[in-house]
């Protein structure tokens, strides 16, 4: 037996825990390509397969549906590797220890990759099925989308001709998704130099807040640990003569930073450095308090010596940068009320022997200002002496005033629940907008089941929600 036989619909919980079994954070998605085109083969399947690791496989239409129009699924395979502080997993290696929590399913001490395992186990799903009924259907399964989507670049798009699209990457059940932001990464490189200090060595650490997708929780009021260490290190300057030894915040470009932590010498003795740190939490909790509610900041002395640390000049241009770097929601939507236009995350920072590294993820569904937002970010690293790269962009996936399909899913959705679904464009990004950029007649939405804080150790998969929606998907590209 395994952990949710009991809760099971034709093993679509099954693969997703033979999935789970399989290390493939971005990066790192041979071995899962390798299962799921395995699998497809072993049916009698047609599967192209290709350097980057993308699985296309091909389905022929069951008895009575072959004049139906072709319809594509897609998913992506690879997921976000965070994981708690004090948890051992190795992301290359183990697989993920799933559990079951309140009706929900996680992973204990990392993310689940239900963001977008549970795609890629609906599919398998329907491939098993001797039972089931559908049209000639494509089912894509693209990789390294957590990073910048560069499967979905590098997919060759005519090995497609599906007439439909239902892209499965949302992760609220009872929403149709019919557009989403585009988007792209920045990194902001700055040449340092160091100096040998002595005195004593202070390590401040910032951890414990909710962190989050920085597409789907840009809104929400969060911190970034990235952001706030910056705040901190810019007050702590007006308090105290010290120097910068290391600053490490962050993993993911589009995930908004949890845990940041920095090192400092200064000449203050221990309770002196302590306090001034205290009275800087003091200020934090009263604004951030209520909605940052295990936020933890501690500051303790480690040793007394000789340092390599940033030198005066350095220092100044890294905290400038990391303090007037804009952050969180930069436009709201002028045309669909509480839609976030346009934002960027400060995603990771990273102070290595000769450089400091920033890295931003930037969202909009107007190219003009996304491409704004990143000359802003050009501007503020060219007068600081640093330089500025881009990579991974993607369009906008542009919401069509007719569709067939989004049309459909409405229809069916009112016989089966009795409501009416919500119909809205997204501010996270997603690979609709590559393959809709290059397929133009595709008609395209995207749903999914109710999963929570995607992109932390937090992550649920709602159990009920991933049947249920799948019992859905049978019907909708039936009807089609």
């Amino acid at each position: 037996m395994y952990l949710t036989e009991q809760y099971d619909y034709k093993k679509v919980l099954f693969f997703f825990e033979e999935l789970s079994k399989i290390p493939r954070g971005s990066g790192n998605t041979r071995a899962v390509s390798d299962y799921v085109a395995g699998f497809a083969r072993e049916h009698g399947l047609k599967v192209v397969q290709d350097d980057s690791n993308n699985v296309i496989v091909y389905l022929p239409a069951t008895a009575g549906f072959e004049g139906k129009q072709k319809i594509m699924l897609q998913g992506h395979l690879d997921m976000v590797c965070e994981k708690e502080t004090d948890c051992a997993h190795d992301f290359l290696s183990d697989p993920l220890e799933l559990y079951i929590d309140n009706g929900k399913l996680a992973a204990k001490g990392t993310t689940l990759g239900g963001d977008d395992g549970i795609a890629i186990a609906y599919m398998m799903a329907l491939i098993d099925d001797k039972e089931a009924a559908h049209p000639e259907m494509e089912l894509l399964m693209t990789t390294d989308e957590e990073t910048g989507m560069y499967g979905a670049h590098d997919l060759d798009k005519s090995l497609l001709s599906a007439k439909y699209l239902i892209n499965i990457d949302s992760e609220e059940e009872g929403y149709c998704f019919a557009g989403c932001a585009g988007g792209l990464r920045q990194d902001i490189t700055l040449p340092v130099k160091k100096n040998e200090i002595s005195g004593n060595g202070y390590t401040i650490k910032l951890n414990g807040l909710l962190g989050g997708h920085s597409g789907v929780e840009i809104h929400k009021n969060r911190l970034n640990a990235n952001k706030t260490m910056a705040r901190i290190l810019f007050d702590l300057r007006d308090k105290a003569d010290y120097y910068l030894l290391d600053i490490q915040g962050g993993k993911l470009d589009n995930a908004i930073t949890r845990d940041c932590t920095a090192k400092i010498v200064s000449d203050l003795e221990e309770d002196e450095m302590k306090a001034l740190v205290a009275e800087i939490v003091k200020i934090l909790l009263a604004e951030s308090g209520s909605y940052e509610p295990q936020m933890s900041l501690s500051c303790e002395k480690y040793s007394t010596g000789t340092f390599s640390c940033l030198d005066p000049v350095s220092f100044e241009k890294l905290l400038y940068i990391l303090v007037q770097a804009p952050y969180g929601v930069q436009r709201m939507s002028a045309d669909i009320a509480g839609l976030v236009e346009s934002s960027l995350n400060m995603g990771v920072v990273r102070l290595n022997e000769d450089t400091a590294t920033i890295r931003f993820s930037l969202r909009s569904s107007v190219t003009s200002y996304k491409r704004h937002m990143s000359d802003k970010l050009t501007y503020l690293a060219e007068m600081m002496g640093a330089r500025s790269t881009t990579e991974g962009e993607y369009p906008a996936w542009e919401y069509r005033k007719d569709s067939f399909l989004r049309d459909s899913y409405v229809k069916l959705f009112e016989s089966e629940y009795g409501k009416k679904p919500n119909v809205c464009v997204m501010h996270a990004g997603l690979e609709c907008g590559l393959l809709s950029d290059a397929l133009p007649d595709l008609d395209i939405i995207s749903i999914g089941p109710d999963m929570s804080d995607v992109h932390t150790p937090a992550e649920r998969l709602d159990i009920n929600s991933a049947v249920r929606v799948y019992r859905f998907l049978e019907k909708l590209i039936c009807m089609l």
